[in-house]
């Protein structure tokens, strides 16, 4: 009950203003589309016999994923303490495991309808083909419920909406826009390419876009565990910080 009662609030609280939190990325990819899409066509090819278009689609659809996931999260839980609502939570019998899932549960089916409808969208102008559908449902999942972990991890830590904002410029933006979302690392140099192989984000879009092409920088199994690996680390400091209460209870 106390699962069930938190994921519909947290589901209501992002349809009520779907415009904000659905069209307006939408939008966005479709921006990112037409303008890298347009200037790159052509010019750059990472794949053999994939348009630089429709490798760009992949990355778009999933890295709205991702900042859709960490949003749902990281806004509501700084909104509810800001605003003292967040002990009408505490005070109920709800546990510190339903409080999580129920927080990344709802930002994962944020983020995966905003990828559902860019998808929807961006398909209208490239042609997609679907190699693998396992690997890209199991990567958008995965990414989805990290991105979500994420949110959650700095909604907790923050107490003002600057805090938030840091962390989210200063870390999810970079590490989403350095992930290979236009670009493949096997162009980079070799300092920048190690990097890159640091970066959790990255093995989520590179595992999303094998499911589409059958082809990836690395091997998706190892993707796979890597995010894996990631998202119990993350969701192990979250319930750590859940379970003691870390800047909730006082």
């Amino acid at each position: 009950m106390g699962f069930s009662t938190l994921f519909r609030k947290e589901m209501l609280r992002f349809l009520k203003v779907s415009v904000q939190t659905v069209a307006a990325p939408v939008l966005t990819s479709a921006l990112y589309l037409v303008i890298f899409g347009q200037v790159l066509e052509g010019r750059l090819q990472v794949f053999e016999n994939v348009r630089y278009i429709s490798f760009l689609v992949p990355g778009l659809v999933m890295m709205s994923v991702l900042q859709n996931a960490f949003a749902n999260s990281s806004s509501s839980l700084i909104q509810s303490k800001i605003t003292g609502n967040i002990v009408f939570v505490l005070l109920a019998p709800i546990s510190y495991l339903e409080f999580f899932w129920a927080y990344v549960a709802a930002s994962v089916v944020r983020g995966l309808a905003v990828g559902a409808a860019v998808l929807a969208v961006t398909a209208w102008f490239v042609e997609l083909r679907l190699e693998a559908p396992w690997w890209t449902a199991a990567f958008a999942l995965l990414g989805a419920a990290l991105a979500g972990a994420l949110g959650l991890l700095a909604g907790i830590v923050s107490e003002k909406i600057d805090q938030l904002a840091a962390f989210q410029n200063f870390v999810i933006l970079p590490l989403t826009m350095l992930s290979g979302v236009f670009y493949s690392i096997q162009s980079l140099p070799v300092l920048w390419r190690g990097l890159s192989h640091g970066n959790p984000f990255f093995y989520m879009i590179d595992g999303f876009r094998y499911g589409f092409f059958g082809a990836s920088d690395v091997a998706p199994l190892v993707s796979l565990a890597l995010v894996v690996a990631a998202f119990l680390a993350v969701a192990t400091v979250c319930l750590l910080l859940l379970k003691s209460g870390y800047k909730l209870r006082t």
